[in-house]
């Protein structure tokens, strides 16, 4: 489903990925590692198409399409979600508001119709109740005096919402206590578990893991994909450190 190869980018003329290459399958959920500096923010801001990155050398093949041809809001029509590790606030657009112009603006890019009011509180609602979110919060402005825990929460219900077919989650778990933890560990599994779809997590700890079990862990480091490996490696790593296979 996405194919990286010998990917190089930079922000401010300074190198950040260093010539990465990684696959991951439809049905297949794979973590990435690492120090901090080694680049993993880098990567989701490069697949999301965030401005001020610049791909220098390589590729990036999404569903058999270019993804560094598309612009951004053309690579979440064609299914690609990035959630942030630092969600932002939008003042003045209600949650509601804000999701329902987002996926009627997908539906429009592939030739489908709109979402009706009715129908699209149906599915805000169903989607809240299923993260264990509070209703009323899909009124507020987005994100906006949301606890770090609020946020993450309402970034699961933005991605039942969208379903998309490829889900690429920027340290989801940071900032989160148990409960909520085990809430977006849940919600990921429910959203994006199956044949047709794939997730790439990002994440500094082992701890989401246990609830959003990977097919395959990779350790990033210095911009490059430096050792993979099975869920046990991520278990390693959380006892031994980074040194040893970032060196």
């Amino acid at each position: 489903m996405l194919k990286i190869e010998n990917l190089h980018a930079e922000i401010d003329g300074k190198e950040i990925l260093k010539g990465l290459s990684l696959e991951v399958n439809a049905g297949e959920v794979h973590a990435i590692m690492g120090p901090n500096g080694a680049g993993k923010s880098t990567l989701g801001y490069v697949l999301g198409g965030r401005p001020g990155y610049e791909v220098t050398a390589g590729s990036v093949t999404f569903a058999g399409k270019d993804l560094l041809d598309m612009e951004a809001d053309e690579r979440a029509a064609a299914g690609l979600f990035l959630g942030f590790q630092y969600p932002v606030e939008i003042p003045g657009i209600s949650n509601v508001q804000f999701l329902r112009e987002a996926l009627n603006a997908q539906r429009k890019a592939r030739g489908e119709g709109p979402v009706s009011g009715a129908d699209f509180l149906k599915l805000a609602r169903s989607q809240a109740d299923l993260l264990g979110m509070n209703q009323e919060m899909l009124k507020r402005p987005v994100n906006v005096g949301f606890s770090g825990g609020e946020k993450k929460r309402n970034e699961m219900v933005q991605m039942g919402i969208l379903g998309p077919k490829f889900a690429i989650l920027d340290e989801t778990d940071s900032g989160l206590d148990i409960d909520a933890l085990k809430a977006v560990g849940e919600g990921i599994n429910r959203i994006m578990r199956a044949p047709d779809k794939a997730v790439l997590l990002i994440t500094h700890y082992q701890r989401l893991l246990d609830y959003v079990q990977p097919d395959k862990v990779h350790v990033l480091a210095d911009g490059r994909i430096v050792k993979s490996g099975g869920p046990e490696l991520a278990v390693d790593l959380e006892r031994e450190g980074y040194a040893e296979v970032a060196a």
